[in-house]
């Protein structure tokens, strides 16, 4: 016989196909997703212990699973699926913003590589690897801090640049906790990658900084890294 919580779960899932996510709350938003976890239970309440725990329905999905199993009624297969929404998210933004292929501009820079910060934690470095005519070759991770802080190899910067055939670079970090402006290590660090990058005959063209759904271009900027 069906119980209560099925026809709530039925109820639910029709809001969700007919209007999606739009109108639902926080918890509205965890217990739809927990559904597919927990089985044959009532998720109300543990969405609510979610949500008032981590303190906000993104906190949630930012948690590390190790701190998601903490919580009475999740275990590790329903802390993992958790964790798995921002990185899905990012995928699929990833896999949009690859359509950009030839970079015209800073602002098609910012488009392409936003996406590939949704969801990080920690800070992050990017580099994306352009050819001659501005196409994108590649973009890889080339350094992750522990918290706010990445330790980057200028020579790894190089060498990545170099084994992927690149004839200009965009470099790219993150700043998790903070704003989308450079530090002066920031800079500092820029005019040092700029200059080693130029003795093998490879330009960096610009270095961008991401903070939510905020970015800055040194080079829009009129942040001077190219020293001679």
């Amino acid at each position: 016989m069906p119980s209560e919580h099925d026809g709530h779960r039925k109820r639910l899932k029709t809001r969700f196909v007919k209007s999606g996510l739009d109108d639902f709350e926080p918890h509205n938003v965890l217990e739809l997703l927990l559904f597919y976890s927990i089985p044959r239970k009532d998720t109300n309440p543990v969405a609510h212990k979610l949500i008032n725990h981590f303190g906000s329905l993104s906190a949630v999905f930012d948690a590390k699973p190790e701190d998601l199993v903490k919580i009475d009624g999740i275990t590790e297969n329903t802390a993992v699926l958790i964790s798995m929404i921002p990185q899905i998210a990012r995928k699929y933004l990833e896999d949009k913003a690859d359509s950009v292929g030839v970079i015209s501009g800073f602002s098609d820079i910012g488009t392409y590589l936003m996406p590939r910060f949704v969801g990080r934690t920690v800070e992050t470095v990017m580099l994306a690897a352009l050819d001659n005519k501005n196409k994108i070759i590649s973009c890889s991770v080339i350094a992750e801090g522990e918290n706010d802080k990445a330790n980057l190899s200028k020579r790894k910067v190089m060498e990545e640049a170099i084994r992927v055939g690149a004839t200009r670079v965009v470099l790219a970090h993150n700043h998790p906790r903070g704003f989308a402006m450079p530090s002066k290590e920031d800079v500092f660090l820029t005019e040092e990658i700029y200059s080693l990058l130029r003795s093998v005959g490879i330009e960096l063209i610009d270095h961008f900084i991401f903070s939510e759904d905020d970015f800055v271009s040194l080079a829009a900027s009129g942040i001077e890294f190219r020293k001679k």
